[in-house]
């Protein structure tokens, strides 16, 4: 395992680069795809209802990331992440061939978001732990502020050219751009050699059950989660259905909502180097606090702000949900040992994804309802209200805050 602290060094490690490079070409997808699959359904006509559909069926196969942490302590880590990509590669270049038809079966449309939906109920509890399989200890911090900074990259690159290709040439080119990327992370990826952590055929309900011990172990990990869970909720109706149907009702369409949601990408590349390098001994508190940021753009949305002012402050919120993540996954990745560490995360993820095609299909018609400003205001108002409730049961449970001290030669980890 290497010890290297500086996180743009890592990507001359040869052992550990691949991983990075393979992030970043995904991530320039991810942002392809977020307005590729917004525009590309409602350009067939569909509208804010069968969005709202087709962005639950993705998100449908949540229940099924319980399972991808089970085969991220199973199998080799890289092996499970290749296998995502090149699961979503399929299924994009099939979304991005129906959105260039110019017509398809709502039904086919689900069914390609759904085959998306379980490569990434594959891809993220493995992500959140490969780095304790190549680094040490000493250079997880910035292992995992990097992950976040090539995502960021990524997602900046991705949002702000998607906007002109969705603009000049159609959501199916981008649609089909996601596809090849995963591709080719799908190679790089193929490069990296990560631990085998079970050679045995327990069963799975057991190891489920180990992994739901574990989790449970730590109050502040599963207070955290349920903050997580809520803010998920909400940042899912702002992101996916009220900021796409406003910008769309005359307010700046394709292209003003990229440079949106990429000034929050930029945001989060400078959070990443913050995280990588702050150490606050009150870190639970600090992890809690940091989410609160995520309702200002919909504060701003929801008052009627012209959209250059959104995407200028949508700075701060980038930045801190990035030091959350390297605090956060650091923190995990810390305290737990490496064979369950990939079904904690399955575990801290699978409630907020859960209940994401539920919030996804009454978003919609919600939204419709009572328009994208109303819709925008009360997921800021969630926001505040789970990160202020959060920080409450921190401090109150069992009669004492739930921060530890940072240990001499640890990244700093609550007990």
């Amino acid at each position: 395992m290497l010890k290297v602290l500086s996180p743009l060094a890592l990507f001359t490690e040869p052992s550990v680069a691949p991983l990075f490079f393979a992030r970043l070409l995904s991530s320039i997808g991810v942002g392809f795809g977020q307005l590729a699959l917004a525009w590309g359904v409602m350009d067939l006509g569909y509208g804010p209802g069968g969005l709202s559909i087709v962005l639950a069926c993705n998100s449908a196969p949540a229940l099924l990331v319980l399972f991808g942490g089970l085969a991220g302590d199973r199998f080799r880590r890289h092996h499970v992440l290749m296998t995502a990509e090149v699961i979503t590669c399929v299924a994009w270049l099939g979304l991005g061939t129906c959105f260039l038809v110019g017509e398809a079966p709502l039904l086919l449309l689900c069914g390609l978001a759904l085959s998306s939906g379980v490569a990434t109920a594959m891809f993220l509890p493995t992500i959140r732990g490969i780095i304790a399989d190549l680094l040490s200890r000493t250079g997880r911090s910035a292992g995992n502020a990097l992950i976040s900074q090539t995502k960021s990259v990524g997602l900046l690159t991705g949002l702000a050219a998607s906007g002109f290709v969705v603009s000049m040439l159609g959501p199916g080119w981008a649609a089909s751009t996601r596809g090849a990327l995963c591709a080719v992370s799908a190679v790089l990826l193929s490069r990296l050699n990560t631990t085998r952590w079970h050679n045995d055929r327990t069963r799975v309900l057991r190891d489920l059950r180990t992994g739901w011990r574990e989790f449970t172990a730590h109050r502040w990990v599963w207070i955290l989660t349920v903050q997580n869970t809520a803010v998920i909720i909400a940042t899912v109706c702002y992101v996916d259905i009220a900021g796409p149907v406003y910008m769309d009702d005359g307010n700046g369409g394709a292209r003003a909502w990229g440079i949106i949601t990429a000034t929050e990408a930029v945001g989060a590349l400078i959070g990443a180097f913050i995280g990588a390098r702050w150490k606050p001994a009150r870190l639970v508190l600090v992890a809690a606090a940091l989410p609160a940021a995520g309702a200002i753009p919909m504060a701003l949305l929801a008052s009627g702000t012209p959209w250059p002012l959104i995407a200028a402050l949508g700075l701060i919120p980038g930045a801190c949900q990035a030091v959350f993540y390297v605090l956060w996954t650091t923190a995990l990745q810390n305290t737990f040992a490496p064979e369950v560490l990939a079904r904690v995360n399955s575990w801290n993820i699978i409630a907020g994804y859960a209940l994401m095609p539920v919030t996804l299909l009454v978003a919609g018609p919600l939204v419709k309802s009572i328009g994208p400003q109303s819709a925008a205001l009360g997921a800021g108002l969630l926001t505040l209200a789970a990160t202020a409730g959060t920080i409450v049961a921190l401090r109150a449970n069992f009669g004492r805050p739930a921060t530890a001290k940072q240990a001499p030669e640890q990244a700093p980890v609550p007990s």
